[in-house]
């Protein structure tokens, strides 16, 4: 196998797999957001004409997926994998669109972290020579997650303010062993960490400790400082959470100056009435296959550290009071 292991917890791949191509559906809200014109479809409501939010999601899911193997020009039969995830009970959304598309399926849960997990997982079969495309991509969408994890919409809830907004949309790629595009060098596999957070709305603050720790061993297993990258995206940590982490950083004696954002921050625009900012699979998906991908491309990045960001949590747990852990995990792209 082509793979080496640096440190505790990051591999580098020796023949890096590229990104052949990626897709973004999103719904209304996003698309009129700061980002909008970099997302590849716009959905004009949050069902699209399908009989319930949770079929939408996976119709989402099936249409970024679609989109991105039409991009790359490779054929059904040259996919060997297919890994997906989203948030909802036993990922009903990835499992149905598998059933669709019908490529060998392999189901991936790290909640809002499942993109970036996805990426390292996908990169690592590459590297190892066990597949030469592989597609990977993620749902979440706003009512889905409200439905399952909090209150209906239709109950009108006040929502504290810092709760996030849960991004309608699906973002997918397709990695490969030859091509043109940007690379994914090396991952780094994170840590479940636990500091006792148990407010449902105020998910920022739990994967922040778990983010935090992610970059600082990635830093020192490849012996690089925040300086080396044009841009550290995490996942959703949103306003609330991305400054703890940036504090926990600093008192490492990390600092991490501009290049630190968070995709959950730059989704949406404050106007929009999101609280803390953006949360849920698609977050980092549809910023990562939009806005980033576009800036690898024409090299307005050279190199970007993708940390995804997962609060681990059910439904059930929250009930039982049980606290939420998190969890990050990151990828290196270079164009």
């Amino acid at each position: 196998m082509n793979l080496k292991r640096v440190g505790n917890q990051t591999v580098v791949f020796e023949n890096p797999p590229v990104i052949l191509s990626s897709y973004s559906v999103v719904g209304p809200k996003e698309g009129q957001g700061p980002l909008g014109k970099t997302f590849s479809k716009i959905w004009q409501d949050n069902t699209n004409g399908n009989k319930s939010w949770e079929v939408a999601e996976s119709k989402m899911l099936e249409e970024a997926m679609q989109g991105a193997v039409s991009q790359a020009k490779v054929k059904a039969d040259e996919l060997d994998f297919m890994l997906a995830g989203d948030l909802l009970n036993q990922i009903i959304s990835a499992n149905f669109a598998a059933r669709t598309l019908g490529f060998p399926f392999i189901g991936i849960y790290g909640a809002c972290s499942t993109m970036a997990l996805s990426m390292a997982m996908g990169s690592m079969l590459i590297d190892g020579q066990f597949a030469r495309n592989v597609l990977v991509g993620v749902s979440s969408h706003h009512d889905t997650a409200e439905r399952q994890y909090r209150s209906p919409t239709e109950q009108g809830s006040q929502r504290a303010m810092s709760a996030q907004w849960t991004v309608t949309g699906a973002g997918s790629l397709v990695l490969a062993q030859t091509g043109v595009g940007p690379r994914i060098t090396a991952a780094t596999i994170g840590r479940v960490l636990d500091y006792g957070e148990k407010n449902v709305n105020n998910m920022g603050a739990a994967m922040a400790p778990a983010v935090a720790d992610t970059i600082l061993n990635h830093m020192k297993d490849l012996n690089r400082t925040p300086g080396d990258y044009d841009l550290i995206a995490s996942g959703d940590l949103g306003q609330v959470g991305i400054q703890l982490a940036k504090e926990v950083l600093k008192r490492s004696g990390v600092e991490t100056a501009n290049q630190f954002q968070d995709c959950g921050v730059m989704i949406y625009d404050p106007s929009q009435d999101v609280h803390a900012g953006g949360s849920g699979c698609a977050c980092s998906s549809v910023v990562f296959a939009g806005e980033i991908m576009q800036k690898l491309i024409s090299k307005q990045y050279q190199r970007v550290l993708l940390v995804g960001s997962g609060a681990l949590h059910s439904p059930t747990s929250a009930l039982q009071g049980e606290s939420i852990p998190g969890v990050g995990h990151a990828v290196v792209i270079e164009a």
